[in-house]
């Protein structure tokens, strides 16, 4: 499901102060430009006609001791699972391929399945792996290599973690930016972070989510700083926990405490990219709200 309307209102009327009642109320919104009018958007039509009844008493946001009497307090309990999942498709169906990848690779361990998402093609001759040239494989029209190996989990542990971070950080660049947009977030993530653990890795077998959720993460800051909006509103301490661990996980600390070999290159990979188009979006959205 995708974001709702509110209203459109013309760029003259000032809507600052409704804007920080709903931040103090804590509901998830945006605002945009569009066709020479001012849009707010929030998640769902329930909660848009709340707000519409809301605007029609207070446009100015000046209210102290009537919170209690507001009917969009109600909305501030956080939506269950399934509304949840509608209103982030693109992200919903990404962790669904993973599943149904995990299942059909056995987490890694089918590699007569396993050998069509790699990055790099591959066939095992006794105790080794031959790698196909990259070149190779798309030349072939193996395009989608750049970027299934996102899809790919070696373990119940590394598809979790990576599933529950992909689904906190996604569900908001899919709220504030819309499914398009978090769709092409995650390939172009994909394929950053792909092809930089492999022009620094050497060939491998490597996969998972982790450089697109580096990705969203610098994405999510970055844009953040620029236009702040409460969907994109984390505690600071998730950036520095992941910052900490990419520092520890490039190290060498975490591979030799027996979690196997990290994608180190992927991470910074996907940190960049992420950095550089929340730079861009970022940038973006700030000069529509001020122009």
């Amino acid at each position: 499901m995708s974001p709702v309307p509110v209203f459109r209102l013309p760029l003259n009327i000032d809507l600052s102060g409704f804007v920080g009642l709903l931040r103090r109320l804590q509901v998830p919104h945006r605002v945009s430009e569009e066709g020479g009018d001012q849009v707010l958007w929030v998640a769902n039509e329930q909660l848009a006609e709340d707000i519409r009844q809301l605007y029609q008493r207070f446009p100015q946001g000046d209210i102290d001791n009537e919170l209690a009497d507001l009917p969009v307090r109600e909305q501030r309990s956080r939506p269950g699972f399934v509304a949840q999942m509608r209103s982030s498709p693109i992200t919903t169906g990404v962790l669904l391929l993973c599943l149904v990848v995990a299942g059909l690779t056995w987490l890694g361990d089918n590699l007569q399945t396993l050998h069509w998402l790699t990055f790099l093609d591959f066939r095992v001759g006794g105790e080794y792996i031959y790698f196909t040239p990259l070149a190779e494989s798309l030349a072939a029209g193996q395009w989608w290599r750049l970027v299934s190996p996102m899809l790919v989990h070696f373990g119940i542990l590394h598809l979790a973690m990576n599933a529950m971070w992909y689904w906190e950080l996604g569900r908001r660049v899919e709220l504030r930016q819309g499914g398009w947009s978090m769709l092409g977030l995650t390939l172009v993530m994909s394929l950053v972070s792909n092809y930089a653990q492999y022009l620094f890795g050497g060939p491998s077998l490597f996969g998972g989510l982790s450089g697109v959720l580096y990705g969203l993460l610098g994405h999510i800051w970055i844009y953040q700083w620029l236009a702040p909006d409460p969907v994109f509103q984390m505690p600071r301490g998730v950036l520095v926990m992941m910052l900490v661990w990419l520092v520890l996980c490039m190290s060498g600390l975490i591979s030799m405490l027996g979690f196997g070999e990290i994608a180190n290159a992927a991470h910074v990979g996907g940190l960049l990219v992420g950095c550089l188009t929340g730079l861009l979006g970022g940038a973006l959205a700030r000069r529509k709200l001020t122009a």
